[in-house]
């Protein structure tokens, strides 16, 4: 067996470029690349888009072509490379306009006229006019050049980079891949060649995600090719000679150029600055479409159909990148796409969500004006609510055109009733697209004959393995609904046996609270206080938020008033006007006074409803809410990524529950699952393994189709018993579990480090869980809770103190305040600080902080090691022979511990000394008198007496360096000005002085210094440079 055979290079790299040149991308190598990009700061092949500028455009003017001018082609190839100054996504979205739509140029014409033609960068027309090139080991420098890359594999179009991808070797997670390439999108690194790509991918041979610039590491993509038979056709044309890897099928489906072509041209969207590249259930479910809408149905117009994805999925997304692919696919035919929800909010979402393409979006606001945005060409895309269709019936208004594309969002909730019959009346002819984001059910499914067939589906669990959504979690806490005020404190007894002292005290006084408020039945305060204890111990400080749902406005209110005299949580109610039912099965609240008093008071406040609605809706979504609490608004089409918990203290049922649950399984920083506690014993039988669902009418669906919807709380217990043994595991091979410093010691390699980091947050995020369901945490044995929670406290100072000795930056950051709360909340931990980044060397009172958290002796040295280790490899390029000096007496020190010459006292005096003097700027090097107080001369010597050591020269003498030394420090002083760090002709000017500078010392003294060596002078000198001017 082949050692090398895991290696990055050669299990991911070398095979993906071996694939793409098969592909029929040109291999160009990073010495080629870097002659055309001018520096390493610059990511255009500058020669091959020149070239395929001049090929690919011409103008036509009194029936003549002509090329553009020289000067155009190198404004062309200027006006591409925007500058970064909106940041990464807003300069992306202005390249990415300009290579799908191209820029415009006066040309001088006829008698010195000048007129404006348009210049493409890529033919979209001619997809085999453009040239493709992949090269490896692209070396790009940041603007400081100290947090300079080098991705593993760049992709070209025309010179112009698109895609961007990193290889890890098998045995290293695909995570680590991810996290590089979001590291090198920053700032401070190479965002300069990320403004390009459109395509980013992360691989590890066996694992690979992919993502567009400036996506967050939770919503990184997996692709799973759907056209078998495609792909198959590409695996045996292009890796024939061995077995097709996962990244063999991945780089074949995302790569292949016409794939390429459609992916960048149609599913590439900016919504609200976030760019966002489909999903594959996206671009499948568009091709089926596309496919089925070419078919005819038994009266010759096109044939209809229903796309059933599950809802989080990206539903409304698919809906934009479908009209856009209608109307430039099928332009010719002059469509028009009419967009259509049953809810004022959806239609407003999905109307945003279009304002940031280049289609030319309207909303309907009427009846009227919806059926002459479509008889016109006013619009391409025409958003509306399906009760407008009520007033174009009465006009009897009508678009016979088979080409107007009728997408319906929610198609389960309008389509099977009256209105989608108005709305055929309208448009007869016209082709029906229905999405909805939960299953059909059985009935459902044999009236779609009306409506089409099922075009494609994406079901909940295949969102959830495919990591597009969260899973759901259920807990059933039933509440009696005969509850009396003798029965409350017979339950509050109960209710207070698990918590301290000091927690029976804070609930007695809430309790006190809530008694004198009369207009609230028992079971709302009982339920109140219930979700106010569960919120506050498990999710307020994690930064999470959380939804209720009620059956009426008046108990919505209550709920309020019970929650701002407890005065833990911010809380606020979102219902409609009084007079106004929220579904067909509310009661009109309109002449309740506690309603009404609501009501008014909210639009003294805010004006009007919208205003209102809009204001509650962004406080929440921005972290400002702790609960927010609905009737029957928001519980549908209502994206709020923050939300993990919804209780559920109303009647719901079918489709009404299905959407309600799903507003907590959106993708989100840190959140593992959503979570829905259910006030009303809503579902009965719950049982997953066996596919069983009942209550509220769960069974009028297909039990394969409700799969994964949600699991039960008891569940968790499995996974904290797992992910507790993974963590015990680890330490197998350490004699005393219990001695902190043998824990310690044993944690010194990063690699076991990194993976302790992890398993720890598992075991908090599974043991969080559980102490915050009160079943889960009921059928736990007492002696087996309590060895978990020892077990947390024990782990979690651990790795405070590995933190500090071995100077880690935080981990599972995401996380972070939910480990936080387990230990303050539920441990009652006094006295663990909060991680936070480690603290620098050189801030010394802070540092020192630090070291008295540490026990042992040897911890502190390690800890000033670890310290001065990484303040050194930061500031090295500053003045390398001084910051080498620290290194080798560190390694010197670290070396007599290691062979026991010196005790762990003699360890840590050691290393406090070589720290002060660090502190000091004592320095074992010595310099000449003549540069004994000029700083920046002493950092030239450093590097000049490094690379002149190894030559045998006896004109090069300590004073000779020095005197080089100062007049180095005088070039540089003399070119640096503001800016100077990427500016191309001031790096020429200083290079050429220096070369200068020698030829001098050649004709003054005879020294003869090799060009080689010139230039490394020069490459050293620059970086020291960089740092000091």
């Amino acid at each position: 067996m082949d050692k090398n055979a895991y290696l990055e290079v050669n299990a991911s790299q070398k095979p993906a470029i071996d694939l793409l040149v098969s592909m029929g991308y040109t291999y160009i190598s990073p010495e080629d690349c870097e002659k055309q990009r001018g520096s390493r700061y610059h990511v255009l092949l500058k020669d091959v888009l020149r070239g395929q500028l001049r090929r690919l455009n011409r103008y036509a003017y009194a029936g003549v072509e002509n090329e553009f001018s020289s000067a155009n082609i190198e404004r062309a190839m200027d006006d591409l490379d925007e500058p970064l100054t909106d940041g990464l996504v807003r300069t992306s979205e202005k390249i990415y306009d300009a290579l799908l739509l191209g820029k415009s140029y006066l040309e001088t014409v006829g008698e010195g006229k000048m007129l404006s033609f348009n210049l493409k960068y890529i033919d979209w027309e001619n997809p085999q006019s453009n040239v493709f090139h992949v090269t490896e080991e692209f070396a790009v420098d940041s603007q400081d050049k100290e947090h300079n890359a080098r991705p593993d594999i760049v992709l070209f179009i025309n010179g112009i980079p698109f895609a961007v991808i990193e290889c890890k070797a098998p045995q290293v997670s695909v995570e680590q891949a991810v996290e590089q390439t979001i590291r090198n999108q920053k700032t401070e690194y190479i965002p300069q060649l990320f403004k390009f790509a459109q395509i980013v991918m992360a691989t590890n041979k066996n694992t690979v995600k992919y993502a567009t610039a400036g996506t967050p590491k939770k919503f990184w993509n997996v692709w799973k090719e759907q056209n078998e038979a495609w792909l198959q056709t590409g695996l045996e044309a292009h890796v024939s000679d061995r077995v097709p890897t996962e990244q063999d099928k991945n780089i074949i489906s995302l790569f292949a150029k016409e794939r390429v072509f459609e992916l960048v041209r149609y599913f590439i969207l900016f919504d609200a600055n976030v760019k966002k590249i489909c999903r594959y259930q996206q671009y499948f479910a568009i091709k089926e479409i596309m496919k089925t809408i070419a078919e005819c149905d038994e009266k010759g117009n096109r044939q209809s159909g229903v796309i059933w994805h599950t809802q989080g999925s990206g539903k409304s997304l698919t809906m934009v990148m479908l009209a856009k692919y209608i109307l430039t696919e099928l332009s010719a035919c002059h469509p028009r796409v009419v967009i259509v929800t049953d809810r004022k909010e959806l239609d407003g979402q999905i109307a945003a969500t279009f304002s940031h393409t280049r289609l030319n979006p309207a909303r309907a606001t009427s009846g009227r004006h919806l059926v002459e945005l479509v008889n016109s060409s006013k619009a391409d895309v025409v958003t509306s609510i399906i009760n407008k269709f009520n007033t174009v019936e009465r006009q009897e208004t009508k678009n016979y055109s088979r080409d107007v594309f009728v997408l319906v969002d929610e198609s389960h909730r309008s389509n099977y009733g009256l209105m989608a019959t108005k709305m055929r009346s309208v448009f007869p002819n016209a082709c029906y697209i229905g999405f909805t984001g939960t299953p059909l059910m059985k009935r459902e499914k044999n009236t779609m004959s009306k409506f089409g067939k099922l075009i494609h589906k994406y079901t909940i669990k295949d969102g959830v393995e495919d990591g597009a959504i969260v899973p759901l979690i259920y807990e059933g806490r039933f509440v009696d609904q005969r509850v009396d005020e003798e029965n409350i404190d017979l339950w509050f007894k109960q209710t207070t046996k698990r918590l301290t002292d000091a927690q029976k005290e804070d609930l007695r006084k809430k309790w006190s609270s809530i008694r004198r408020l009369t207009s609230t039945d028992a079971r709302i305060k009982r339920i109140a206080l219930d979700i106010s204890e569960h919120f506050v111990e498990g999710y307020k400080n994690t930064g999470f938020k959380a939804m209720l749902a009620t059956n009426y406005k008046r108990d919505a209110i209550r709920y309020l008033e019970c929650f701002e005299k407890f005065g833990d949580l911010t809380c606020a109610v979102v219902i409609s006007p009084p007079d106004m039912r929220e579904s067909f099965e509310d009661v009109d609240e309109g002449t309740d006074d506690l309603v009404i008093a609501y009501w008014d008071k909210m639009m003294k406040q805010y004006g009007d409803a919208d205003h209102y609605e809009e204001a509650m809706k962004n406080k929440f979504c921005d972290g400002e809410i702790d609960i927010l609490i609905v009737c029957s608004k928001l519980l549908t089409g209502f994206d709020a990524p923050i939300c993990q918990v919804l209780y559920i203290d109303k009647e719901l049922k079918e489709h009404g529950l299905l959407q309600a649950i799903a507003r907590t399984n959106r993708l989100y920083e840190g959140k593992d699952y959503g979570l829905i506690v259910d006030y009303r014993g809503l579902i009965e039988k719950l049982d997953t393994a066996m596919d069983m669902y009942s209550g509220a009418g769960l069974e009028n669906f297909d039990s394969g189709d409700l799969k994964g919807v949600v699991v039960d709380v008891m569940t968790a217990l499995g996974d904290l018993r797992n992910t507790y043994s993974q963590l015990v595991d680890l330490f197998a091979s350490v004699k005393d579990k219990d001695d902190s410093e043998e824990v310690e010691v044993f944690l010194a390699d990063e690699k076991i480090r990194e993976d302790f980091y992890n398993r720890l947050c598992a075991f908090g995020r599974a043991l969080n869980l559980v102490l915050n369901a009160e079943q889960a945490y009921g059928a736990l044995p007492k002696g087996e809770r309590k060895k978990y929670q020892d077990a947390f406290i024990f782990f979690a100072k651990v790795r405070r103190s590995v933190k500090i000795r071995y100077c880690d930056a935080i981990d599972n950051g995401e996380y972070e305040p939910l480990m936080q709360n387990l230990l303050d909340t539920h441990l009652s931990v006094a006295g663990l600080k909060q991680i936070t980044n480690p603290i620098d060397i050189l801030n010394k009172d802070d540092f020192e902080k630090e070291l008295e958290e540490l026990g042992s002796l040897r911890s502190k040295a390690d800890a000033i090691t670890s310290r001065m280790t990484k303040s050194i490899s930061e500031k090295r390029n500053e003045n390398p022979a001084y910051y080498d000096s620290f290194s080798k007496r560190i390694k010197e020190a670290l070396e007599l511990y290691k062979e026991k010459v010196i005790s762990e006292a003699e360890y840590l005096a050691k290393m406090r000394t070589i720290m002060e003097d660090y502190h000091a700027g004592k320095s074992t090097v010595s310099y000449p008198e003549r540069i004994k107080t000029n700083v920046h001369a002493q950092a030239f010597f450093g590097v000049l007496n490094a690379i002149f050591d190894e030559e045998n020269n006896e004109l090069i003498t300590p004073d000779f360096v020095a005197e080089v030394s100062e007049e180095i420090t005088k070039i540089i002083a003399a070119h640096s000005q503001v800016d100077w760090t990427n500016n191309k002709t001031i790096h020429d000017r200083i290079s050429q002085d220096i070369d200068d500078l020698f030829y001098e010392y050649e004709k003054s003294m005879g020294l003869t210094v090799s060009f080689e060596l010139v230039d490394k002078i020069i490459d050293n000198v620059k970086t020291v440079a960089l740092r000091r001017f």
